[in-house]
């Protein structure tokens, strides 16, 4: 007897998927929709579980490397670094799997579909989520993007390592408390402009697998039954050909909350009809009746389980074990000695260093007798690890990773300071309940080392830590509680304060700039984040982050949470001055740019060519961006289109070209079109962006170059890759 189509190995996956999706009765089709599938013995179709997450580590399934989170890793504005951290969560995910598979394992966050990466924009500070996203730019979260779904999905020519899938789609940055019913209002021009670009770097470029629709509506519609989103621009002008699914149970808010339909029979309906392919939620059971009803026809239902099951299939799960080559992958690469190495110096990577005075830093512990570490988040095992977290077998806080760094070196005094947001420690003592010993502490030390911020306990999804803050948004951009006012006893001490910020977000910290004389962004690090700002700050590693988001003086610097328009917000169309800006960040050596030029044309394309060299006294990696600037009326202040990392030994000086596609030239119009007009065209290039806060904290100025346009005004079409 043959086998059955959909088990012949010979034939393509999506003629095995619908051949299997054929031999289905509708009833079965209905359950094959919703994430938690459950098996069809007859057909020897077994139970799979689509939720799982890998946000910076397999997550929510027992032991696995729990990478810094993923604004810290944009931090380190390293496209390879990403895709290493990503080839290790697939790693661990397909151990994880194979051995849960091999118990008869098979319940959520157990299978291998990651629903990451989230390269949803960070538009304003206070959104709780935004530590999950790459940042506020949406070229660094495009090309960050990509690189980690080539991580998770790998390189094999047939199977996929696991499946990435990108979220939220499209135009989701809070406010959590009202995502539920809330209409984010955008134009045409910031929708391609801002927030579908990094999208769509994960569709064409990056080939993900996967696509996550969005609790929102975007203008009117609800974005897991958005014809706009889900038909129009993702199938027919990305031509995505992976599935969608919907956010957890995003569908019962088209009735209940968003008020575009009436009932979950019409729920159902509009989100199949539109392109959503499965439903995390249960709503979808609702498809029998809506088949029989004729608001759905059964050959959507197929569509829909043909792209479902050709991920499981490309992932090897129909096919004898030993022709997939991830199925060897055994549960003793979980965890390894070498993978707590990697993310240790991953961690290093993502650590900005945004004030050092007189060179305070790295510390000198020949000098120093006595240490003093202050502050709620130096010991807080939360502010290590985000949200959409792993479990670690071992968590390094700033407090381990000082001591065992130290050693017998010096001496180290501890004090939690004061707690995280309320106004005492015990609840039954007076308010600033230790202060007394944060002076005492302050005064028998020769340096302070002050790690304050917040954690995820004050900035996450809605309902998923119990927020501190308005369902995981935060009322403003202050240090909560009275953090600030243990930086002024600090402060008035008159000892050397060093400030170790763990967020995973812009705070608001203009005493600490005016009065500390050294800053460290921390985010949050990771398990084995306190070892690397340890390394930092004692030298024997040197930072290299970026920052991913602009660190504003005030929230009364932005405008509205819920204005959804991009004027005001972001380097990219701010006016006001930043107090720490985006693509900043200092080092302990000094770089100089030299010889810099620019060839190529506009609407094709240039290469910049410039001279990097390390003109100071220690071993460092230096950030080289490109920024461009169009003559466009309206267009954004000169956006980041080009980037390459240099590791530079003192005295060493690397020459480095980095392309500029023809397509970074054009901006989008009102009409969605991306368009090049007439004009100069600024390109900079340098260790930062252009703009004069960046100059003077960082004593210099990206070079500038240009490129003239004489031509007429002309469209960009991505599709044929040219200009008409």
């Amino acid at each position: 007897m043959s086998k059955p189509v959909y088990l012949d190995e010979s034939r393509t996956f999506s003629e095995r998927a619908a051949a299997l999706v054929s031999e289905m009765t509708l009833e079965e089709k209905v359950m094959e929709t919703l994430f938690n599938a459950p098996a069809i013995e007859r057909l020897d179709v077994k139970a799979y579980n689509y939720w799982n997450e890998a946000l910076h580590g397999v997550a929510r399934a027992g032991v696995a490397t729990v990478f810094p989170q993923a604004i810290g890793l944009a931090a380190a504005f390293d496209e390879d670094m990403m895709e290493q951290v990503a080839d290790v969560i697939s790693t661990e995910g397909r151990a994880k799997f194979n051995m849960q598979s091999s118990y008869g394992d098979r319940d959520i966050y157990k299978g291998l579909t990651f629903w990451s990466p989230n390269v949803n924009i960070f538009r304003d500070p206070r959104w709780g989520r935004g530590h999950e996203t790459y940042g506020e730019d949406p070229y660094l979260s495009g090309r960050l993007g990509v690189r980690f779904i080539e991580g998770i999905q790998g390189h094999d020519p047939k199977y996929l390592k696991a499946a990435a899938c990108a979220k939220h789609f499209a135009v989701h940055s809070g406010p959590e408390d009202l995502r539920h019913s809330f209409n984010a209002v955008v134009s045409e021009q910031d929708l391609y402009e801002t927030y579908l670009p990094a999208f769509e770097a994960c569709v064409t470029e990056g080939n993900v697998e996967a696509v996550m629709g969005a609790y929102n509506r975007t203008n009117g519609e609800p974005c897991c039954g958005s014809k706009k989103l889900l038909t129009d621009i993702l199938r027919e002008r990305w031509h995505f050909s992976g599935h969608v699914t919907s956010d957890c149970w995003a569908l019962k808010d088209f009735h209940e909350g968003h008020m575009v339909t009436a009932n979950e029979l019409e729920t159902v309906a509009l989100a199949m009809n539109a392109g959503c392919d499965l439903n995390c939620g249960n709503l979808y059971v609702r498809l029998l009746q809506a088949v029989k009803e004729g608001l759905v026809e059964e050959a959507t239902i197929d569509r829909a389980l043909t792209r479902l099951f050709t991920t499981r299939m490309k992932l090897g799960l129909f096919d004898a074990p030993e022709n997939v080559p991830y199925s060897a992958i055994g549960y003793d690469a979980v965890d390894t000695d070498e993978s707590r190495d990697f993310n240790r110096r991953v961690a290093e990577k993502t650590v900005v260093l945004l004030k050092n005075k007189d060179g305070l830093l790295p510390l000198d512990l020949e000098k120093i007798g006595t240490i003093g570490v202050i502050g709620p988040n130096a010991d807080n095992r939360k502010a290590l690890v985000g949200n959409y977290e792993g479990t670690s077998s071992q968590y390094i806080t700033v407090l381990e990773g000082i001591r065992d760094y130290v050693g017998n070196s010096a001496r180290i005094v501890y004090s939690e300071g004061c707690h995280l947001f309320k106004d005492r420690v015990q609840g039954l003592g007076q308010a600033n309940d230790r202060i007394a010993e944060v002076k005492a502490v302050a005064a028998m030390s020769d340096v302070v080392i002050a790690v304050m911020g917040l954690d995820p306990g004050l900035e996450g999804e809605e309902g998923d830590q119990g927020n501190e803050f308005a369902s995981g948004d935060k009322p403003n951009l202050k240090l909560p509680g009275l953090q600030e006012e243990v930086l002024r006893v600090l402060v008035e001490s008159g000892k050397p304060v060093v400030l170790v910020l763990l967020s995973g977000s812009a705070l608001a910290v203009p005493y600490a700039d005016e009065h500390i004389p050294a800053i460290l962004q921390g985010w949050y690090p990771g398990a084995q984040g306190g070892r690397a700002i340890a390394n930092i700050l004692f030298g024997a590693a040197c930072p290299e982050g970026r920052l991913p988001v602009t660190f504003y003086r005030s929230d009364e610097d932005l405008p509205s949470f819920t204005d959804y328009a991009m004027k005001g917000r972001t380097y990219r169309y701010m006016t006001k001055e930043a107090l720490y800006p985006f693509g900043y960040g200092l080092s302990y050596t000094e770089f100089a740019y030299s010889d810099a030029s620019v060839c190529g044309t506009v609407p094709g394309g240039a290469e910049v060519t410039v001279t990097v060299t390390n003109t100071g006294r220690v071993a460092g990696r230096e950030t080289v961006q490109v920024y461009v600037k169009s003559p466009l009326k309206g267009a954004p202040n000169a956006q980041l289109k080009g980037l390459k990392k240099l590791l530079l030994n003192p005295g060493e000086s690397k020459t480095v070209t980095i392309p500029i596609p023809g397509k970074s030239f054009g901006v989008y119009d009102e009409k969605a079109e991306r368009v090049i007009v007439p004009g100069e065209y600024e390109i900079y290039v340098g260790g930062s962006a252009p703009d004069r806060r960046s100059a003077e904290l960082l004593g210099r100025a990206p070079q500038k170059l240009s490129l003239r346009y004489d031509g007429g005004r002309a469209a960009y079409h991505d599709a044929e890759k040219k200009y008409l």
